[in-house]
């Protein structure tokens, strides 16, 4: 892999809604849509500075919000983002609630995941090899990232789960109860279709990658009403206020530590 460039680069990046470059204070610097050797990337990085410390949003989705969730192109977004410069990532995901205490417009900044997901390219190791690579993957989310996230959150006030066991699933569907059933005898806390692969491109890449989980529902069974759009809807408008709070408090915290590990 060639070497990663820093000049004109950002060392955090944003990954998840078009709505997330409306935080507080931010300033707007412009775009970029670097080419890279997995094809294109799902949208421009916008690029802007907050607090001092300069920030990259990418929507990981497209914008406007249009590409799903087993065909977003992981390998080009990480791939953008490291030779752009980005040494942290923070991945905001909407997730549906299986833990009693992850209930709509909660925060979970989770600690473990488990991939159900299937036939999406996931790793940068592949093809034409000089020599087969394996990466330890036993803690996919960066500790100490996670410790600024779960600061922040405590020093607002956001009201948050500071752990959680990530449920990666296919999509775009939701899943039947049956399956949310397996997922929490599986030990799983909350469910969401974009959590891989792009924890583990990022661990390939030596990202820095943690995630923010907003729930936007109960997971299938969970409620005794079917999941609808409009409870999502009402969801998102009621806790993205909360991420917004975590990653404006957190921003100059996780830009010390991505120079102390740069």
């Amino acid at each position: 892999m060639t070497e990663r460039t820093t000049e004109g680069g950002a060392p955090i990046a944003i990954i998840g809604g078009t709505g997330l470059t409306e935080l507080a204070g931010l300033e707007i610097l412009g775009e970029s849509c670097p080419d890279t050797p997995w094809g294109a990337i799902s949208a421009p990085l916008v690029h802007g500075r907050l607090k001092g410390q300069d920030i990259t949003f990418l929507a990981r989705h497209g914008n406007p919000h249009r590409i799903p969730p087993h065909q977003v192109n992981y390998r080009a977004n990480l791939w953008a983002l490291r030779e752009s410069g980005v040494e942290t990532v923070i991945a905001v995901n909407a997730v549906g609630g299986i833990h009693p205490d992850m209930g709509p417009a909660e925060v979970v900044i989770p600690d473990q995941l488990i991939d159900y997901t299937w036939g999406r390219p996931s790793t940068f190791f592949e093809g034409e090899l000089e020599e087969v690579t394996h990466i330890d993957f036993s803690y996919p989310y960066t500790d100490a990232v996670r410790r600024v996230l779960v600061g922040a959150a405590r020093a607002a006030g956001v009201s948050h789960c500071d752990f959680g066991t990530y449920a990666a699933t296919q999509g775009p569907r939701l899943e039947t109860a049956a399956e949310i059933t397996r997922l929490e005898r599986d030990g799983c806390h909350l469910v969401g279709m974009t959590g891989m692969p792009e924890a583990v491109l990022a661990a390939e890449l030596k990202l820095n990658y943690a995630c923010l989980g907003l729930v936007v529902n109960w997971a299938a069974g969970k409620t005794d009403h079917i999941i609808t759009m409009e409870e999502i809807e009402a969801a998102i408008a009621k806790g993205m206020s909360g991420v917004k709070t975590i990653l404006e408090r957190s921003v100059s915290d996780l830009g010390a530590l991505s120079l102390q590990s740069s």
